[in-house]
């Protein structure tokens, strides 16, 4: 299958100019080892270039910093969730968390200093909770996934 997205992606600014944004798609389903599986992804782009990505995905779980899109392969942005955030509900909690005190320096480690800079706190707010609530009301399509058995549960 390699990649599927359910549900429908948003968008949120998090700088005025609009050129920092935050996005959300409900479910993205991957397969990993001839195994599939799935959650929301949450990410931040500059531009047209993606920065930072969350894929909260259970025991698959983990997330993408750096530069994402420079670093070339997934693998040298990889980076686990913290031990112990392990259900989607968690990783979903810590990476909104980790987005709302965080994104600056995220930016800026991932060489954007501009778009740090750009970053207005009233959008990260407004724009994190946006989100947080288009994956609660969209839940029920993992629920769909695994009851369909397209992903494992």
């Amino acid at each position: 299958m390699g990649e599927a997205y359910w549900g429908e992606e948003l968008h949120v600014p998090l700088s005025s100019d609009g050129q920092v944004s935050a996005y959300v798609w409900p479910l993205r389903i991957l397969s990993i080892r001839g195994e599939s599986c799935g959650g929301p992804t949450i990410g931040v782009d500059v531009g047209n270039e993606e920065v930072i990505r969350f894929d909260c995905h259970a025991n698959r779980g983990h997330w993408h910093t750096g530069g994402y899109d420079r670093l070339g392969t997934p693998g040298n942005s990889h980076v686990d969730f913290p031990e112990g955030v392990a259900s989607i509900q968690e990783q979903v909690a810590w990476s909104l968390r980790h987005l709302r005190e965080m994104v600056g320096d995220l930016l800026t480690q991932s060489e954007q200093e501009e778009a740090a800079q750009k970053v207005e706190s009233y959008l990260v707010e407004t724009g994190l909770t946006t989100i947080r609530n288009h994956i609660e009301k969209n839940a029920y399509l993992r629920t769909r996934a695994i009851d369909e058995k397209v992903i494992v549960g």
